[in-house]
Formats: C-alpha cells, sequence, structure tokens
C-alpha cells in the first residue's frame, strides 16, 4: 500500500432493541451495496425486535455483514483501539444502550465498541428512536451531545423529497447516517431550494 492511501471504509453497526429495527437492517443492505465493510454487533433484544417488527430473521440481518460479533463477548477486536475502525452507528438505539454509552458503562459490546471509537475520538452516530421522551432520556442525549465526534440523529424523516412510499421515509433517516459518514449515496433526493417566495423582475 502506498503511503497515504485511503484504506475502505470499515463502520461498526450495532442494531439494539428499540422499536425501528428497520432502519439497521436497511443501512446494513445499503452499506453493502456500497461494498462498505460493516461489523455488526445485534444485541439479544434487537434480534427480538426484528422478529417483531418485520418478517425478516437474524439470520438474514447477520448475512449483510462482513463481520458479526456476539454482544456478550468483551474479547471481540471491537473492545480494543487498536483494532482501527471508521466509526460507528447504533441505528436504532435504545434508551438503555444510551444511557450505557453516555455514562461509560461497557456492560456489553455496543456500548464498549461506542466507548472505545469516543475514545480514539472516531465517529459515533446514535440512533435513539423512543416516544415521548423523559428528562432521563434527553439528559443522556446532551451528555453524548457534548462530546465532538459524537452525533445524536433521531429517528425523524424529514418530508421535503415527497416520501411515497414507508421505504422512502426509511431511506431518508439511512442516508443521513451515510452522511455523516461522508458515503455517497442516492437513497433520497437532496434539497435544491425552493421557488416559493421569489419574485420576476
Amino acid at each position: 500500500m502506498k503511503c497515504g492511501q485511503r484504506l475502505p471504509l470499515k463502520l461498526v453497526i450495532a442494531i439494539t432493541g428499540a422499536s425501528g429495527v428497520i432502519y439497521g437492517i436497511r443501512a446494513l443492505e445499503a452499506l453493502k451495496e456500497l461494498k462498505v465493510e460493516t461489523h455488526l454487533i445485534m444485541s439479544q433484544w434487537g434480534e427480538k425486535t426484528i422478529k417483531i417488527e418485520t418478517d425478516t430473521t437474524g439470520d438474514y440481518v447477520r448475512s449483510l455483514a462482513t463481520r458479526v460479533y456476539d454482544e456478550g463477548n468483551m474479547a471481540a477486536p471491537l473492545s480494543s483501539g487498536s483494532f482501527k475502525i471508521d466509526g460507528m452507528a447504533v441505528i436504532p438505539c435504545s434508551m438503555k444502550t444510551l444511557a450505557s454509552i453516555a455514562n461509560g458503562l461497557d456492560d456489553a459490546l455496543v456500548s464498549r465498541a461506542a466507548g472505545v471509537c469516543i475514545k480514539e475520538q472516531r465517529k459515533v452516530v446514535v440512533v435513539p428512536r423512543e416516544a415521548p421522551l423523559s428528562r432521563i432520556h434527553l439528559e443522556n442525549m446532551s451528555k453524548l451531545a457534548g462530546v465532538p465526534n459524537v452525533v445524536i440523529m433521531p429517528a425523524m424523516p424529514g418530508f421535503y423529497h415527497r416520501p411515497k412510499t414507508m421505504d422512502d421515509l426509511i431511506d431518508h433517516v439511512v442516508g443521513k447516517v451515510l452522511d455523516q459518514f461522508g458515503i455517497e449515496h442516492d437513497l433520497f433526493k437532496r434539497w435544491g431550494g425552493s421557488d416559493s417566495g421569489t419574485k420576476s423582475f
């Protein structure tokens, strides 16, 4: 490899037990299509939620990733900063996982991997999915938002691209997450401005 040559992007994708697991599944599908190396951690409740909310299976989701790790394997490569990774997305992020990351508990591989990315100053995108949000939830998000390399990206799709299907709404959130890592994609139509309110002279 030549000095300064850019290595292929490597991302950790964590799917936890919040509603909205379809966001994580779609992210893995898009990243596989874009040939991005993915390292998947899927929590026990993440997999159970896949069965509840979708027609797919945990095995299918695992097949989308380059490598898969058990959430209880604290000796996994992702537990060490010496394992080179470009960043991590927790999509969706349960409030339990959010609390663990925000308070540095490192009590499972998801929060440990996120903690490693934070200490190594690698980007972490957290996609919380809960409603309504309690003061505790907001305080944990606020704590994480104060960390320079952490982005809080709530699962809030926009409507300026005129979505016509549920997939359009899902892809908008996923595309916004990919944007945070500088990944080129065509998951949604970007805002190009509006002629509303302009006048011709």
